[in-house]
């Protein structure tokens, strides 16, 4: 049966430079790159190509020798350029040079009713589009071995400047659909789909079945799938639930329908320093350059991959990340500030004493920069986590426990619950500037490789 939950706690994040729901007419993409650090919890990435070999959208790229049955796929067809490799030989990115027309590999249609649960992992691991499919508790790819005791995709994103999915996905419902069939057959319980109950479902969604649709209204993190799992179906130890994009899902079904690995996607181009900030249409791991370049108010800014809150800081030159639906381009921080957070301000802040003019104006959309106002220094214990924390746990006593490498204080506090971007507004309201994001994935680690 639905539910509708409404949260209060959380802050929304209103920032100057959301897309305009309308394509643009940037230019294609030239180069475009697979990156093992996108994939967490991939531990002996083993590359099956070699530079100067051709590939068609679908070749097998990498592979984990841990987890050899799923394959990383090229997003697009093309020539391998460069297999970067940093400090002992990790390897950092595998680069592909790709033709004006993609071309992919056949996989054949797939029979979803033909198929025994096995037998359908197998193909969707085989394909490329099995890494959408990301394993709660711990935040990595799923094991197509394990069954989850249910599945859930949330169909909005609450994150700044986040893409609108009702605009995005528009024409996808077919291929929404026969994700949701085939994710459905992988799971011995639920698919759930989650959508902004403060509006009404978006169209792309509001005929789909095999789902069951549930509603969630509040400020950021509402859009968090940890958090919406957290209020319909909470991970306790030992259980395992899976979650997937809507973009994953889309990705999904083509491979069903039509049998390929399509990675194409409309992402949003945003951010406070772009002349223009609209929708694209490109393909995973595309060099941002040609969103970017030409379409700068100013020179010095950071480009990151995803939205500010979690997403990853590149280069102008540098690559989407494989989960990434939007760029953000920000004024870059590397100044000194004079008087620091006593300063008065207009800014934006969480905390009444240095953003009183947020709370006055709550719709007011404010340019960020990415300057800290500060360093790590002693934890100071103010309440102001758990006010942005929808979930029943008790963050700062969470991170102290991993910074104490206290195992049984870790798990009991709710470790198997959340993942880095369920914390991730802590860091942003933290006044003693701690790494709450890489606090909780050492966390994760501890208790995961123990």
């Amino acid at each position: 049966m639905s539910k509708i939950v409404k949260l209060k706690k959380g802050f929304d994040i209103n920032m100057v430079g959301k897309a305009k729901q309308e394509l643009a007419d940037f230019a294609s993409a030239q180069t475009f790159a697979i990156k093992p650090t996108d994939f967490i919890g991939l531990q002996r990435p083993k590359v099956l190509v070699n530079e100067g070999d051709t590939v068609k959208a679908g070749t097998p790229i990498l592979i984990d020798k841990a987890l050899d049955q799923i394959i990383y796929a090229s997003p697009v067809s093309g020539k391998i350029v460069e297999i970067k490799r940093g400090d002992r030989r990790k390897l950092l990115e595998v680069k592909i040079l790709a033709d004006s027309t993609v071309l992919y590999e056949q996989f054949g249609q797939v029979d979803i009713a033909s198929l025994d649960r096995d037998a359908l992992a197998a193909k969707l691991a085989a394909s490329g589009v099995w890494p959408n499919i990301i394993q709660r508790p711990f935040g990595i790819v799923a094991n197509p071995a394990d069954t989850p005791k249910s599945i859930f995709i949330s169909g909005f994103d609450t994150h700044p400047l986040a893409p609108d999915y009702a605009f995005s996905l528009q024409g996808q419902e077919r291929f929404l659909q026969a994700g949701i069939d085939a994710l459905a057959k992988l799971t011995s319980g639920k698919v759930h789909l989650n959508v902004d109950g403060s509006k009404a479902v978006p169209a792309v969604f509001s005929n789909l079945k095999g789902a069951q649709v549930n509603k969630f209204s509040g400020p950021h993190p509402a859009g968090n799938v940890g958090v919406q799992i957290h209020h319909l179906d909470p991970i306790n130890k030992g259980e395992i639930a899976w979650t997937v994009s809507p973009t994953g899902v889309v990705q999904i079904g083509k491979f069903i329908l039509e049998g390929i690995y399509d990675a194409s996607k409309v992402i949003a181009v945003t951010g406070s320093e772009l002349t223009k900030a609209a929708y694209v249409k490109t393909y995973s791991g595309a060099s941002v350059s040609t969103f970017v370049k030409g379409n700068l108010n100013s020179g010095h800014v950071r480009v990151v991959s995803g939205n500010v809150l979690t997403g990853e800081k590149i280069a102008l030159e540098g690559f989407l990340g494989f989960y990434h639906n939007q760029i953000t381009v920000i004024p870059e921080g590397d100044y000194y500030e004079f008087m620091g957070w006593a300063k008065p301000t207009t800014r934006l802040s969480y905390h009444r004493a240095l953003g009183l003019l947020s709370f006055l104006t709550p719709n007011k959309e404010f340019v960020l920069d990415s300057n800290g106002r500060g360093e790590e220094r002693a934890f100071v214990q103010t309440g102001v986590f758990e006010s942005v924390t929808p979930m029943d746990i008790f963050p700062v006593y969470l991170l102290k426990a991993i910074m104490a490498e206290d195992f049984d204080e870790i798990e009991e506090l709710g470790i198997y619950e959340i993942v880095e971007e369920d914390l991730a507004l802590c860091e942003f309201v933290d006044v003693s500037k701690h790494p709450v994001q890489e606090l909780v994935r050492k966390g994760i680690e501890l208790i995961q490789y123990s």
